[in-house]
């Protein structure tokens, strides 16, 4: 194929194979994709929905909390509809204009929840090692600049790769073999020259992936040191340690699995571990979120009955 038919290969489809290795499977895993989905849209929407309606949830964790939720309602849209409709019909037809769409979608989500983390480490930081500058710090100047930059730099990075994947070559095999058009597996599927691509996500990597990364353990440690350890009463620590370790293991979750997918080495068993940590970061950690960063805090369920209360 020429590079002028690569470069207009809008019109092709792709087939996305998703679990069809997997057919005395199919129920099961749909089944669980659906669940995982529906909690995910039910969580994120209900923080959201209490955040706006109780007045004193106004405040720079709730406000990065709203913003990570609806970055994940977009991030599970973009995903798992589609490969339920693909499970339920067996239909595995994706054209190439929604292949990148979904595409951008995934990497603009990713590097947009990269840099929300990393914005509510730092607000948790102050909040308990700086307390006594919390609101000179972080305010709603502060909230709004490090929001925007968190999307603008997930905006700006995907574009970048849509655009880069979107003029490639495909004469290979149209099948996707992944639950989603990754841009690892559509590199893999080109006949074009792809190697600069494979090192600037390696870098990207390190710059969007690695670095927020070192940035929120270093304030998580920070958190531990300054603050849980100094606390003297046994259970308050154990609830606080509690606390801690819910949210890094849904941060070692999403991290270590889209790290080790795009950074880690390839090998013959790359594609099929790949695909079982797509599932973690793109049904799992966003149903997590909700639940483990707000759902269970006291404040939430208190907003929540009072405003059930004033609905009766």
């Amino acid at each position: 194929m020429s590079g002028n038919e690569g470069n207009n290969t809008f019109w092709k489809e792709f087939h996305i194979l998703a679990f069809s290795n997997y057919i005395e499977y199919q129920f099961v895993l749909f089944m669980g994709a659906l669940v995982m989905y529906i909690f995910s849209m039910f969580g994120n929407l209900i923080l959201i929905i209490v955040v706006i309606l109780e007045s004193q949830l106004h405040t720079p964790m709730y406000f990065f909390l709203c913003n990570l939720s609806v970055q994940d309602i977009l991030y599970v849209s973009a995903i798992l509809p589609k490969l339920l409709a693909i499970t339920v019909s067996e239909d595995t037809r994706i054209g190439f204009q929604c292949c990148i769409m979904q595409m951008f979608l995934f990497a603009f989500c990713v590097g947009t929840e990269f840099f929300l983390l990393t914005a509510m480490s730092y607000d948790r930081y102050v909040a308990i090692c700086v307390p006594l500058h919390y609101a000179l710090i972080m305010n709603k100047k502060m909230c709004f600049v490090l929001a925007s930059i968190s999307w603008f730099l997930g905006a700006l990075n995907s574009l970048m790769h849509s655009l880069i994947v979107a003029n490639l070559s495909f004469c290979k095999s149209q099948e996707i073999d992944h639950v989603f058009c990754d841009v690892k597996t559509l590199l893999r599927m080109s006949c074009s020259e792809t190697s600069d691509i494979h090192v600037l996500i390696y870098v990207e990597g390190i710059i969007f992936g690695l670095l927020p990364f070192f940035l929120i353990i270093t304030s998580y440690v920070y958190i531990i040191s300054r603050s849980i350890l100094r606390i003297k009463s046994v259970q308050s620590r154990k609830k606080a340690f509690s606390t801690c370790t819910s949210h890094l293991t849904v941060l070692l979750m999403f991290y270590v699995t889209v790290l080790c997918t795009y950074m880690g080495p390839a090998s013959e068993h790359s594609e099929r571990r790949d695909q079982i940590f797509s599932i973690l970061y793109t049904a799992v950690t966003p149903m997590l979120n909700p639940v483990v960063y707000s759902l269970r805090n006291n404040e939430v369920k208190g907003a929540l009955k009072r405003i059930l209360r004033l609905k009766k």
